[in-house]
């Protein structure tokens, strides 16, 4: 059972207060990134901004390339330390339309040396340049290279997937997609899913978020779908919007949200689905964390990220 307090605004504590009011005042200060063309807010977003700091790039990472639908598609590694126990198929944020598959590399470094896994981000293709079902077939082929051959590459046998945001949708459509196209439906021992966006039709809490801008808002989420599904698709589709499909035979997951997220509504509605279809898994609510808290340092972060630790060295 979620406990109830953890919506109580009384219950958010100082720290995350005060982080949330830093990072709306500091999206009030930037330009509307809807004004700018994508590839500049691309391009501000690699550079990192005071409302989204960018994130140290890893000396340790290498680019793998292998064969995807839409040509080359490579997949950024981070190798353990030690010893690989397994490997993480990490997917990126970015609302479909910005991210990268370097955006992340401390997240990924510690998964590699506290679980040891080899962490492969894909550097799926973006919209709207390339729409649905561009980025899900990228993550697809990821997903099958490293449930075959990749196994032997990579010396590993454990397989785990997830992502953010976005990327969780995609590591929840790409599970559906090894299951359903592939019969490979426990090809991945588990999922670690971060606030992720499950209905493009929009859910009651990102249509009732309104214009603050606490790292999203209702237009944000509104403009990515828009970006990345084509007008005369139906956003309701169990191919396009994972809440809505048969969600029996996947691997247990972790989901992660924050109650002053858009996207709340996303991570309460799915995971009930996914306890509903005996998958198994756990899930996390923290009391003021905003969309994907964990960029942002503090005790709330902490807590967050060592979950995710037990729940992947669990399943290696």
């Amino acid at each position: 059972m979620i406990d109830h307090a953890l919506f109580d605004p009384a219950n958010i504590d100082a720290e995350t207060k005060a982080l949330n009011a830093e990072i709306v005042a500091a999206h009030a200060a930037q330009a509307d990134p809807w004004s700018l063309p994508i590839e500049e807010v691309r391009a501000r977003r690699r550079a990192g901004t005071q409302a989204s700091p960018a994130m140290p790039r890893s000396p340790r990472a290498e680019i793998l390339t292998i064969e995807g639908p839409g040509g080359p598609l490579a997949l950024r590694v981070i190798r353990p330390q030690g010893k690989a126990r397994g490997a993480y198929l990490h997917i990126h944020r970015g609302g479909w339309v910005w991210g990268a598959a370097d955006e992340q590399d401390p997240w990924l470094e510690r998964i590699a040396d506290t679980c040891g896994f080899v962490c492969l981000s894909v550097e799926y293709r973006l919209a709207p340049e390339h729409p649905y079902p561009a980025a899900l077939e990228d993550c697809e082929a990821a997903a099958l290279w490293l449930a075959g051959p990749g196994k032997a590459e990579l010396g590993i046998h454990a397989l785990t997937i997830g992502g953010e945001s976005v990327g969780a949708h995609l590591a929840v459509m790409t599970l559906l997609r090894l299951r359903d196209r592939h019969g490979l439906p426990r090809a991945f021992r588990g999922a670690n899913l971060n606030a992720g966006f499950y209905d493009l039709g929009l859910t009651p809490s990102v249509r009732l978020w309104g214009d603050e801008r606490l790292v999203i808002n209702t237009t944000d989420l509104k403009r990515f779908a828009d970006g990345y599904v084509r007008e005369g698709i139906d956003r309701r589709r169990p191919d396009v919007s994972p809440l809505y499909a048969d969600l029996k035979g996947l691997p247990p997951a972790l989901f992660t949200v924050g109650t002053a997220d858009p996207l709340l509504d996303d991570t309460l509605y799915m995971s009930a689905r996914w306890a509903a279809a005996n998958n198994g898994g756990h899930t996390a609510v923290y009391a003021g964390g905003c969309h994907i808290f964990v960029r942002y340092p503090g005790s709330l972060t902490e807590r967050a990220l060592e979950l995710v630790d037990r729940f992947l060295m669990a399943l290696a």
